[in-house]
C-alpha cells in the first residue's frame, strides 16, 4: 500500500521511546539491517528530535522515519525540521493532520470509534493507528473495516508481540506499530536485534 503521494507504507513501525541520541545509530542500523522501514521516535522524551534527526540522516531508500506522540502543529513543524516524514499521534487532531499533510508528510493519528476514524479520514489521514489495540480486537478491526473506504490502511498499536500478528492481519490489518516488545531503553543491541528479527518472521510468515 502507497499513500497518495507514492510514499510506500511500511508494515511494521518501530516506536523507539526513550532512545538516546547517542544510541540512534546504532539502534537505527540493527532495526534497518533486520528489515524494519518504518521507526518512531515519541516526543515524550528527552532528545527525541535529536534522534529523528540522526535516523532520517541514515535511513535507506524507502524507510519512513518520524516521530509519536506528536500534539500539536508545531511538533510537526519541529519533525519536518528535524527530516522525519511520519506523523503518529495517540489520538486524532484536526490540526495536527492538516499540517502534517499541509508539509507533504504522513499522518497516523490514533483512533478507536468509527466516528473518529472518519474524521481523520476527512482531515486526510494516510493511515489510522488503532490504539490502543490491546482495548480492541481483530474482530473489532473486522467491523470496522466494512464501513471504511476500502483500501484504508490500519495499524493496530498498542501491546503487539510477533503472536498477535497473524490474527489481526487476518482482520485487515496492513502494519503494526511495536513499542515495549521490541525496544526498551536498556535493551542491549543484540536483544534488539534478536527481538526484530523475530517480528520480521512473524510478518513473513
Amino acid at each position: 500500500m502507497t499513500t497518495a503521494n507514492a510514499t510506500p507504507l511500511p508494515p511494521l513501525v518501530a516506536i523507539l521511546r526513550g532512545l538516546q541520541p547517542e544510541r540512534a545509530a546504532a539502534v537505527g542500523r540493527v532495526l534497518f539491517d533486520s528489515g524494519f522501514r518504518g521507526l518512531e521516535v515519541p516526543l515524550n522524551r528527552p532528545g527525541a528530535l535529536a534522534a529523528i534527526a540522526t535516523l532520517a540522516a541514515m535511513a535507506p531508500p524507502g524507510a519512513l522515519v518520524g516521530a509519536g506522540t506528536v500534539l500539536d502543529a508545531a511538533d510537526v513543524d519541529a519533525v519536518a525540521q528535524a527530516g522525519g516524514r511520519l506523523i503518529v499521534s495517540p489520538h486524532f487532531d484536526a490540526a495536527v493532520v492538516t499540517r502534517a499533510v499541509e508539509r507533504g508528510l504522513i499522518a497516523a493519528p490514533g483512533i478507536f470509534t468509527p466516528s473518529e476514524a472518519f474524521a481523520a479520514l476527512r482531515a486526510g489521514a494516510q493511515v489510522l493507528k488503532l490504539f490502543p489495540a490491546e482495548a480492541s480486537s481483530p474482530a473489532a478491526l473486522r467491523a470496522l473495516l466494512t464501513v471504511l473506504p476500502r483500501g484504508t490502511p490500519v495499524w493496530p498499536v498498542g501491546g503487539i508481540e510477533p503472536r498477535h500478528l497473524g490474527a489481526w492481519r487476518a482482520a485487515g490489518a496492513t502494519g503494526f506499530g511495536i513499542g515495549g516488545a521490541l525496544f526498551k531503553p536498556e535493551f542491549e543491541l543484540d536483544e534488539i536485534a534478536a527481538r526484530s528479527r523475530a517480528f520480521m518472521a512473524a510478518w513473513n510468515a
